[in-house]
């Protein structure tokens, strides 16, 4: 079996991480704070222009018609830079939720405008209670018991409710639901929201990597400049120590991240064990990377002037969206506390 990313995947991956790593970069975040949307129509254009927003879009649609393994290395760039926009919201969980919903009039309203970067959609579960970026989602689909509801935005109130990352815009939705909305409903609706559930539970698993990666490059550098005793910090044991436990516990985390994303794309039925998995080890390795690089950073590290504090925000607020610790947690007891669980080794790559 060959577990690698394919030579196409890897340099897609590296051309979108060029511009990304250009173009947002922490100066550019702490403008769109001061912005009146917190968003960039600019750099959603041209997100749009690299084909990005139509990844996951069928091509019938004019997307590229690729799957959650082939955008889940971008997934992971857009955490690397803390991308404010909903790039990975809108591939990974808004696009999948239309095709799957059983309404052709709606797939062919929006999707072309989604790949083309006209439309952005916003998806909303009872379980996270806010919405992300509802202000400037052209379409809402809000969930409503076992019920999904496709709401545009001029049918909906919103209240703005501060994030810990000044990034994340949340809003609290009201809305009326009416048969006249709802897309999905009964079986058909809880197994959807499911799906929806382990969408945005791998959106966070994959961008909680790259802001792991980023934070220990950025302690890195700046362990090597500050100095003490005469010598740089970073080549103190102690320090070296802090450093190597996050990047233990990133890389035992980059495998399930990127088999929940195999799962997924390929529908198999331990999806949401596999995502659970996978969210939390990463927000756990992010949670760590947060931890120790504060630390070696000294006072420095609590400073609003400091960039680390964006990465650690966003890995904050990852940790306890799209379910927290203990709804994953017992997804995975509920799996393997099974009387017919079917774990070992001659189980691991069981469909």
């Amino acid at each position: 079996m060959d577990f690698t990313f394919t030579e196409d995947q890897l340099l897609f991956k590296e051309s979108v991480a060029d511009f990304l790593r250009n173009e947002i970069t922490p100066e550019k975040i702490r403008e769109l704070w001061d912005s009146e949307t917190g968003r960039s129509d600019a750099l959603w254009t041209q997100l749009a222009e690299l084909g990005l927003t139509g990844m996951t879009v069928p091509e019938e649609f004019g997307g590229l018609g690729m799957n959650e393994l082939d955008f889940v290395l971008l997934a992971q760039e857009c955490g690397y830079v803390a991308l404010p926009e909903p790039l990975v919201h809108n591939v990974l969980v808004a696009v999948p939720t239309l095709i799957a919903c059983n309404n052709d009039k709606l797939k062919k309203q929006w999707l072309p405008k989604i790949a083309d970067g006209s439309a952005k959609v916003s998806v909303g579960l009872e379980e996270n209670f806010l919405v992300e970026d509802a202000h400037v989602a052209d379409l809402l689909i809000l969930q409503s018991g076992d019920e999904l509801h496709a709401i545009s935005k001029d049918a909906v109130s919103l209240r703005y409710n501060q994030s810990i990352d000044l990034s994340r815009k949340l809003y609290a939705v009201e809305w009326t639901p009416s048969a006249a909305t709802c897309i999905a409903s009964g079986d058909e609706g809880k197994a959807q929201i499911e799906a929806i559930m382990n969408r945005g539970a791998l959106a966070c698993a994959a961008q909680a990597l790259g802001l792991a990666q980023r934070m220990i490059e950025m302690s890195v550098q700046y362990t090597s400049e500050r100095h003490q005793f005469g010598k740089p910090i970073g080549s103190f044991q102690a320090v070296k120590h802090h450093m190597s436990n996050i990047a233990v516990r990133l890389e035992y985390a980059k495998a399930p991240v990127h088999r929940a994303a195999y799962a997924i794309a390929n529908g198999q039925s331990t999806a949401s064990l596999n995502v659970s998995h996978a969210k939390l080890v990463s927000t756990e390795a992010a949670d760590l990377a947060a931890k120790n690089c504060m630390q070696v950073h000294g006072a420095m590290g609590y400073t609003w002037e400091v960039d680390l504090h964006i990465f650690m925000k966003k890995a904050w607020a990852f940790n306890s969206t799209w379910g927290d610790v203990a709804f994953h947690k017992m997804r995975v007891a509920d799996y393997i506390f099974a009387d017919d669980a079917p774990l070992g080794a001659g189980n691991t790559f069981l469909a």
